[in-house]
């Protein structure tokens, strides 16, 4: 297999899983009724599509769970709660920098009690180890892994981050009344979540999904069977910016909104690909200073 090929076949593989979860879920909103948007369903069906392939791929492609990242359950676990950790080292002075700056404002309007506190808490750690769970293994684990064989390790790093990203692009905002939805609507809907990768509006935040995505490949690469590790990182961003969205709101007045990509979630924006660089810099550097003996 050519290189060129090892790196378009990841992105043949999108076309055909998105195209299949295209006529699914017409399908299903037919049998369902309108009980939600035609391209929201396209969108989750991609996604588990993509999840559910690791499965038979890792089988096709003789990976083992340790060539994917996998350390033995405790070593596992440690690194999810290492990972966690680094998290919060990491995101949680951008988070409190956007507040200071006025970007992010305290919203007033919720009432917290001890309790909700607590539920929102546990909830949105619970989806956010489910999104680092299934991402990770996708994109650090059997695509990173199967890039690594076949492309220098730059180059299976930036290939990696780069379909991470753009995925995360990967949607149709168009409404189509349930009355209206044809086969080729949904079509449609798909076409413009591919064109939507090209959106101008977007540059900012897949600038700094690519930065997050090379940050977790280095990790990833430079650490043995560190899946783990990726996994809490990323859970621990995703739950630290949950979070933040539930007690602030965005504030379209402040001087420094060009910190964050107001289009995609507010906080995800050249502030955190500088900061992250940087960190990502700082780390390599501790990684090649010789520990002192004795």
């Amino acid at each position: 297999m050519g290189r060129l090929t090892t790196v378009l076949a990841p992105f043949a593989l999108l076309m055909l899983l998105s195209a299949l979860a295209s006529l699914m879920g017409f399908g299903l909103l037919r049998l369902a009724g309108d009980v939600l948007p035609l391209h929201k369903v396209i969108s989750k069906l991609t996604l588990i599509l993509l999840l559910l392939s690791i499965f038979p791929l890792r089988n096709i492609l003789r990976l083992s769970w340790a060539e994917l990242g996998f350390a033995p359950a405790p070593k596992f676990f440690k690194q999810m709660g290492q990972g966690l950790l680094f998290a919060v080292l990491t995101l949680a002075p951008v988070l409190l920098l956007l507040y200071a700056l006025d970007v992010h404002v305290w919203d007033p309007s919720r009432v917290w009690t001890p309790g909700k506190v607590l539920e929102k808490t546990a909830l949105s750690l619970f989806l956010a180890l489910l999104i680092g769970v299934g991402e990770e293994m996708l994109f650090r684990g059997l695509l990173l892994s199967v890039l690594r064989r076949r492309l220098p390790l730059v180059a299976a790093i930036g290939c990696s981050s780069l379909y991470y990203a753009v995925l995360h692009f990967l949607k149709s905002q168009s409404q189509i009344p349930y009355q209206q939805q044809t086969l080729a609507s949904a079509y449609q809907l798909l076409a413009e979540a591919f064109v939507n990768w090209l959106n101008p509006q977007y540059f900012t935040a897949m600038i700094a999904l690519l930065v997050v995505g090379v940050f977790l490949a280095v990790l990833r690469t430079r650490v043995p069977q560190s899946l783990g590790l990726c996994i809490g990182c990323h859970a621990g961003w995703v739950w630290q910016i949950k979070f933040s969205k539930d007690l602030c709101n965005l504030n379209p007045q402040s001087d420094y909104l060009y910190l964050v990509n107001t289009a995609y979630d507010g906080v995800v924006g050249p502030l955190v690909s500088v900061w992250l660089a940087m960190a990502l810099l700082l780390w390599l550097k501790l990684k090649q200073t010789p520990r002192l003996e004795g």
